[in-house]
């Protein structure tokens, strides 16, 4: 089976050879400059985007683990560099959100809470799952952080109206989320892995992605009543999915999942990789301007 999916593999949509998956750390920092509202100054969009850093960090180990788990059965050496390079660009990422935690929780904001019921949802039931369920999982939500990621890298607007101190971790993320788009699909072709399978996790993923970042995004915007106004949300709501909105934009790009034939490389945006590496490079911190190759484990 391995031998076959290696073979259909070779045969099918590859990453571009230029593309290089490289863990970075960047040692962003987050303080007093920052505003609270971040967001086209928005409380709700702000609240939002947080909820989705509070998300990240376990989230990504769930994705390390679920891949780790396979990696001694993968025959492909150019993908067995692959996943070493997910590995530590997933590891690199959950490091920067819980910097950027830390100054949502300086906020007074309930993360432990949130981390807390994240754990009981990952831990009872996405643990429990059989391990190409974990992976298929791992796929479907990889690919929704891809066309998120090609949406920022893509549109002026909502890039521009983050906050100069906030644009460079969310365009980092960016890039090396499309760097490393294929991986996990690769290593569920790899294993076996059916559409049925990924077809069914898509649809949980995203339901229970939408279920928790909004229960994040209701607690903070509980805990931050004097930020609360229902022009705010209503203005944010229709910013998500109203006509061209961020969200709604994007669902034809979900759809795709859905093709029998799909491979995330398809849609090779690898430009915007070149178009926004080196500005993002301006923001490593010193000490890590040399590599950091510290990996979950």
């Amino acid at each position: 089976m391995l031998r076959t999916a290696t073979a259909n593999r070779k045969a099918a949509v590859r990453k571009p050879d230029h593309v290089d998956i490289k863990p970075q750390r960047m040692g962003f920092e987050f303080g007093d400059q920052v505003p609270r509202y971040w967001l086209d100054n928005s409380p709700f969009l702000s609240h939002m985007m947080n909820a989705l850093s509070v998300l990240f960090p376990q989230g990504e180990q769930f994705f390390v683990d679920s891949v780790r788990y396979y990696r001694d059965q993968i025959t492909d050496p150019a993908l067995k560099k692959e996943v070493a390079g997910f590995i530590g660009q997933e590891a690199m990422h959950s490091l920067e959100h819980i910097a950027m935690n830390q100054h949502v929780r300086d906020q007074d904001m309930p993360v432990e809470d949130m981390e807390h019921h994240l754990r009981i949802l990952l831990d009872g039931f996405g643990k429990r799952l059989p391990k190409r369920h974990q992976l298929a999982i791992t796929c479907a939500l990889e690919h929704m952080t891809a066309m998120m990621a090609d949406m920022l890298l893509e549109r002026d607007d909502v890039r521009e109206d983050m906050h100069d101190t906030m644009r460079p971790l969310w365009v980092w993320h960016a890039i090396e989320e499309t760097e490393h788009k294929a991986v996990t699909y690769d290593v569920f072709q790899e294993v076996g892995g059916t559409y049925l399978e990924r077809s069914f996790y898509q649809i949980l993923s995203t339901a229970l992605l939408g279920v928790m970042t909004t229960y994040f995004t209701a607690r903070m915007m509980w805990n931050d009543k004097r930020g609360f106004s229902l022009t705010d949300v209503g203005k944010g709501m229709w910013r998500m999915w109203g006509t061209d909105g961020v969200f709604s934009s994007l669902i034809p790009t979900w759809m795709e999942y859905f093709k029998p034939g799909f491979h995330p490389w398809e849609h090779d945006n690898s430009e915007l990789i070149a178009r926004f590496k080196a500005q993002v490079a301006e923001h490593i911190a010193p000490q890590y301007r040399n590599g950091n190759r510290r990996t979950l484990q």
